[in-house]
């Protein structure tokens, strides 16, 4: 905390702004087995404590009885509540609900009651949040993986302390400027969700041929019919798996001597002529498009590696996990290593426009390699999907990126808590077919659409960076003195204290007389 503080301030813990009748207490150790979902307590949780605000989003619940046989202690309106655990780490809320013998809070949660006449809480729940008490917190954190502070250590931050006056003044002060902030910030938020939506709009307006509506017309008669392409597919499909059986039976001799003989290449599944989409899954597409399940359109669709730390055979090689794929982009600045014999080499490197999908995670994530030769490989977290040169793997993977936005896809994944895609799932996604050249233009128009969007996203993104910014140097402004003007005739805070102190004291000696 800063030591250049006005004339009248003082620094003072915690515990020193306590009266004789305030607390400053962990919440209560209330079990899973204490709980009870017909209760009449409400256990307040970390996930109710924001930044600045109460969440109010938890719904756990004791009993009356239960909550005073652990003698818990109740919660008043306007008592300060700290999270000792992050996300951030000390974030302070005023408890904003007024209902006596209602409410608890985990031991994870650090109560404050004050003398409002003495010490403002919503004076302290900002200061508690601003960036110096947030920087002492950081000082005083304990623990390796989950961090946490102690109410002990809370209690040994030194804060910085005005009159009670400038309190008042401070906290008017900062309302009014978060106010403005707020009012800011939420319309960034709904400009930012509003480009959301018509981001989904403009594929949507492109996978229903909206978007090339014009074009088709002007060459209907140059166009393939739906027929013509799905043949094309197929011709194209069985010449890849040639190629890939001739290069397999080529090293097979050579991998024999290693004891190997790789996976033989799978025979691609022969196609069903699907012309358009379920309408139960909200699709249309024109009738010159063809479509089909990602089965029997892709040349190959491949879930990577499985990883075997025991293994200490074949070369060590990078790979990608779920971890390194972004929607659209990749991230290698964490890359592993596992070992790649030579006759897996083919099966999960990657070449120059596959398609990269998670599995799982946030399954349906993708992005398309560029990358010039087979020196990357995937783990079993992601798919690799080849298209032949019929199909554009942009066009595909704008797709994936629409058809996940729309919700077209959920159907197909498995599990409860963590969702997956998994082979079968995804083989069963069907996908629109246009001509060749309507899929390169459709792919170059959202290129340039979403690029645009991408760029607004950005700009959103900074603005409201600068405007977080601007409200951690209002707090730092306030707790150094500079927002509000200091009064001379302002009672200082020393004597305040001293007032705090003497109270205590005193409501001692009467208990004790007693």
């Amino acid at each position: 905390m800063s030591n250049n503080l006005p004339t009248n301030w003082t620094t003072a813990t915690i515990s020193e702004l306590i009266p004789h009748d305030g607390i400053f207490i962990d919440g209560d150790w209330v079990e899973s087995k204490d709980q009870d979902p017909n209760g009449d307590v409400r256990l307040i949780q970390l996930a109710d404590i924001g930044d600045g605000r109460f969440i109010d989003k938890s719904n756990r619940f004791l009993t009356s009885r239960k909550a005073k046989e652990l003698n818990c202690t109740f919660l008043n309106k306007n008592d300060v509540l700290v999270a000792r655990m992050p996300d951030p780490l000390g974030r302070a809320c005023i408890f904003p609900l007024d209902k006596q013998n209602s409410f608890v809070t985990v031991v994870d949660v650090c109560a404050i009651r004050l003398n409002p006449e003495t010490v403002d809480p919503r004076f302290l729940m900002y200061l508690i949040n601003s960036p110096d008490s947030r920087s002492s917190i950081e000082e005083y954190k304990t623990g390796s993986t989950r961090k946490r502070i102690s109410r002990g250590n809370l209690a040994k931050i030194n804060l910085p302390i005005p009159p009670y006056n400038e309190q008042k003044r401070i906290v008017a002060k900062i309302e009014e400027l978060f106010s403005e902030l707020d009012k800011g910030i939420e319309n960034l938020k709904t400009a930012r969700e509003q480009l959301k939506i018509y981001r989904q709009a403009v594929l949507k307006h492109a996978f229903e041929g909206k978007l090339t509506a014009n074009w088709r017309e002007k060459n209907k008669d140059k166009l393939e019919s739906a027929n013509e392409l799905l043949e094309r597919i197929k011709q194209e499909r069985d010449a890849s798996y040639e190629q890939q059986l001739k290069e397999w039976k080529s090293a097979v001799k050579a991998w024999e001597e290693n004891g190997n003989e790789g996976r033989k290449p799978s025979k691609p599944s022969e196609p069903v002529s699907v012309r358009h989409v379920d309408g139960k899954r909200g699709n249309s597409y024109p009738n010159v498009w063809a479509s089909l399940p990602l089965d029997y359109l892709a040349a190959e669709s491949v879930l990577g590696k499985m990883l075997d730390k025991n293994k200490n055979k074949g070369t060590p090689r990078p790979y990608l996990g779920n971890i390194n794929l972004r929607w659209g982009s990749f991230d290698l600045t964490s890359l592993k290593t596992m070992r790649i014999e030579e006759d897996e080499v083919a099966r999960y490197s990657l070449k120059n426009g596959d398609l990269v999908i998670c599995e799982g995670g946030e399954p349906g994530r993708c992005a398309i390699w560029a990358g010039e030769n087979s020196s990357m490989f995937i783990q079993k977290a992601l798919h690799r999907v080849r298209f032949t040169k019929s199909y554009h793997p942009y066009f595909a993977f704008y797709f994936m990126v629409y058809a996940i936005g729309a919700g077209l896809v959920e159907h197909l994944f498995t599990g409860t808590t963590i969702k997956h895609l998994t082979g079968k799932g995804l083989g069963q996604v069907v996908f629109p077919i246009p001509s060749v050249p309507e899929q390169k233009i459709i792919s170059t128009k959202l290129d340039e659409k979403l690029s645009s969007i991408e760029k607004l996203a950005i700009e959103i993104g900074e603005q409201l960076s600068k405007l977080e910014a601007l409200r951690q140097s209002i707090l730092k402004r306030a707790f150094s003195g500079k927002l509000v003007a200091q009064d001379a005739k302002d009672e200082p805070a020393s004597v305040l204290l001293e007032r705090i102190k003497a109270e205590k004291s005193g409501a001692k000696k009467r208990k004790s007389a007693a």
